[in-house]
């Protein structure tokens, strides 16, 4: 038996922290797998039994640096919705809190920084442009005031970068900050050597150039950059905040003949609920008495208001548009339907996309590789530089190189290509009723070819309606022919007797009084009507064979003959209608360069009528449930890649089958567990829209990784002086760190460009 637990990582700062930590937790006994989210600072924990105590997982992470804490969760259903949202409350307080903290560092750091940057520019444009004054103060005065400074830097606002140091050397872990500490330790021990010992200087025959400045401009700008990127991240988890302040605070139930005001969460099963104007409705129930106008737009993304009476269901976290009513809570806590969507998107964003593989896997080599490039450059400059430069100009491109490549090597920017970009994606999908289950399937989601609809409750509404009614005899009108039909199947349970009733009520046809009913078993029905008999049946062979007749049949309606006193009336038709979306929902699909096959168990003539109505490409008709995946499954052996969409619960075999199963959820009854992908409402647009989605999704990506590889290959020949034989040109280590701040920087900007993306395009 496999358990799993999420829990919240403190002290993660890098792609390489994450895998530091996967390995780590992943050599834990009972542990079968650990998934590290950098973005969400969540990691995901398999056990192959029971959970283990936070203690020891802590144990195994805490000495390098790293803390972990339960997540919220629930107890008991009745406490779901306090603790989730409370716990979710003190996660932000804390994160916002680490943000001040961060802001103030900034703050005080940043402008000493750029002061020092400027003065640094100024005074290697003194040196190389003759029009450049020098700096107004003499240089050993600048280099007593910059040691100062970056003493300061390096040991009080860059101890998280020493810390990296002291881990690496105890464990053997590196991390981001193991290589901020080492290049900028090793700039400011290197400057203080000989500034302090000016006989060091002399013997080794050194300029007395320093690197105070440069250790201070990239403390400070790699300060700002994590700053800024942990801000950015803080906005990519915005859906789940919005999620859960839709949760009602409180609620008005009526217990022991007295209302009573009292906390969401303390909302029982079976409590009779009141609301009023403009109140949010704390739980999922049924309406017991009174009426209403919903907005429902959280779940269905429909801005116009859903009438609502007694017996129908309403959904916790909407909101009572208009007048007053109670209800009788069905699922509270956990089980209700906000609550679910939370849990749903909360663990689609921590979730890994099979894409992320490939940075993972170079993430937790990425930083030993950087070290020894570092480690070779200095050794290269040293050895190989000094026979064209001389010892001195070589040592000093040989710490410039070994600080630069440390610097712009570190694998922020990474780490967050895909999460950044998966935890966007899926908030925004939420946004439009899209609820992804995981990375995996939004990933397979953008290289669908093929998309298959089942027919019934997906294309068509998935109950019968009057189409057609039609008199045979001269005197009878359609409005007769329903008022004897409705009479007699009034008394009726079957399904196409409402929708007998439902067209007479439409049509204000008032009913006439029956006596005498029979079910006739597997023919239909009688009665008797002022003393006339009256039969509602199947068509008999003759019948069968009159054109009106043939027609409807042809087109997939079911036929019913209205006989009185032996005497055929006319005939009603009734069908399973076409959803007004989708002959627009088809279109979409064909624009966006996909194939549409309905995949249906009805007769081959009903099925092509319905296809040829809204536009589809290939019909499979005649298909038991059994052979649905079947079905599924030969499209795949075409070299298709196939996203079913059916209504989560009959179609789960053919669902499971395909590379993306997509649940048609409608109402209250959503089916979260039974696919990738769920669709509120059951509103076809949205497959349109998920892959646009989902392409969206992993276009940036693929953008990010490619930014974050290029930029690596680019960057790290670069710091190590690539360009100096061939051109004399040295990529000072003050750019590396603006370069590696700017990476993580635009790699999240990135990905909030998907918050602005139109799925309808």
């Amino acid at each position: 038996m496999t358990t799993t637990g999420t829990y919240s990582v403190k002290g993660m700062h890098c792609a390489s922290c994450a895998a530091i930590i996967t390995k780590k937790l992943s050599k834990v006994e009972g542990i079968t797998r650990a998934d590290v989210n950098l973005a969400t600072e969540k990691v995901t924990i398999a056990f192959d039994h029971e959970t283990l105590p936070v203690e020891a997982l802590n144990d195994a992470v805490s000495r390098y640096g790293y803390a972990i804490a339960a997540e919220p969760g629930a107890t008991g259903a009745g406490e779901m919705q306090k603790i989730a949202a409370s716990g979710a409350i003190r996660l932000k307080e804390e994160k916002e809190q680490a943000l001040l903290d961060q802001k103030a560092k900034v703050q005080f750091a940043l402008p000493i920084a750029l002061l020092v940057f400027i003065l640094m520019m100024w005074d290697i444009g003194s040196r190389f442009i003759e029009s450049v004054p020098n700096l107004p103060i003499p240089m050993e005065l600048f280099n007593i005031i910059s040691m100062v400074l970056a003493t300061w830097f390096v040991f009080r606002i860059g101890a998280p970068f020493l810390h990296g140091i002291v881990m690496f050397l105890q464990s053997g872990a590196a991390s981001m900050d193991t290589l901020i500490g080492i290049g900028t330790l090793t700039a400011y021990v290197y400057s203080a050597l000989i500034t302090l010992i000016p006989s060091l200087r002399e013997l080794l025959r050194v300029p007395d150039y320093t690197y105070f400045d440069v250790t201070i401009v990239v403390i400070g700008f790699v300060l700002l950059g994590k700053y800024l990127e942990a801000r950015s991240r803080m906005k990519t988890g915005e859906a789940i905040e919005k999620l859960i302040n839709l949760q009602a605070k409180t609620a008005i139930v009526l217990r022991e003949g007295k209302e009573m005001e009292i906390a969401a969460e303390a909302v029982r099963k079976g409590d009779t609920v009141i609301i009023k104007p403009g109140a949010k409705l704390p739980v999922d129930g049924i309406i017991i008495e009174g009426f209403s106008a919903i907005d429902e737009s959280m779940v269905t993304g429909e801005s116009i208001p859903a009438d609502k009476k007694s017996g129908d269901e309403v959904i916790g976290g909407t909101i009572n548009k208009q007048g007053s009513f109670t209800f009788r809570a069905s699922n509270v806590g956990s089980d209700t339907v906000l609550a679910r969507i939370i849990r749903m998107v909360e663990e689609a964003q921590g979730s890994k996309a099979p894409i992320q593989e490939i940075a993972d896997k170079i993430a937790g080599i990425f930083v030993p590789v950087v070290l020894i490039i570092a480690a070779a450059t200095f050794l290269i400059w040293i050895t190989v530089g000094s026979s064209y430069l001389g010892f001195s100009v070589a040592l000093s491109y040989a710490i410039s190189g070994m600080v630069g490549i440390l610097v712009i090597a570190c694998p922020c920017a990474l780490g967050l290509a895909t999460p950044t970009a998966i935890i966007v994606g899926i908030g925004k999908g939420a946004e439009y009723g899209i609820l992804i289950r995981n990375a995996e399937s939004l990933e397979k989601l953008s290289s669908i070819d093929t998309v298959v609809f089942d027919k019934t409750g997906t294309i068509t509404t998935g109950s019968p309606k009057v189409t057609d009614v039609t008199p045979l005899c001269e005197g009878t009108t359609p409005e007769s022919l329903l008022q004897i039909a409705g009479s007699v199947e009034n008394r009726s349970e079957h399904p196409l007797a409402e929708a007998i009733l439902d067209e007479a009520k439409r049509r204000s046809i008032t009913l006439r009084d029956i006596s005498e009913f029979k079910a006739l078993e597997g023919m239909g029905v009688s009665a008797t009507i002022a003393g006339l008999p009256v039969t509602i049946r199947k068509p008999v062979a003759a019948e069968r064979e009159l054109a009106e007749v043939r027609r409807l049949q042809a087109e997939g309606k079911t036929v019913v003959m209205i006989e009185e006193n032996r005497i055929a009336l006319g005939l009603i038709a009734l069908s399973d209608t076409v959803k007004t979306e989708a002959k627009a929902a088809v279109a979409a699909l064909h624009k966006r360069g996909l194939k549409v096959i309905m995949l249906t168990g009805d007769n081959r003539a009903a099925a092509n009528y319905m296809a040829g109505q809204v536009g589809i490409d290939e019909v499979i008709a005649e298909v038991l449930p059994t052979e649905k995946a079947a079905k599924i499954k030969a499209l795949q052996s075409e070299g298709r890649k196939v996203a079913m969409a059916g209504d989560g619960i009959n179609d789960a075999p053919a669902l499971a089958q395909a590379d993306v199963g997509i649940a048609m959820a409608t109402g209250t009854d959503i089916a979260i567990e039974s696919s990738g992908i769920t669709l509120l409402k059951g509103d076809i647009n949205k497959v349109a829209q998920a892959i646009t989605l989902s392409r969206a999704t992993m276009n940036v990506i693929r953008q990010n990784l490619f930014w974050a590889f290029i930029y690596n290959i680019i960057g790290i020949p670069l710091a190590a002086g690539a360009l100096y034989p061939f051109w004399g040109i040295f990529l000072n280590p003050v750019f590396s760190g603006l370069a590696m701040a700017g990476s993580s920087v635009s790699v999240v900007s990135n990905s909030l460009r998907l918050k602005a993306k139109k799925l309808d395009r």
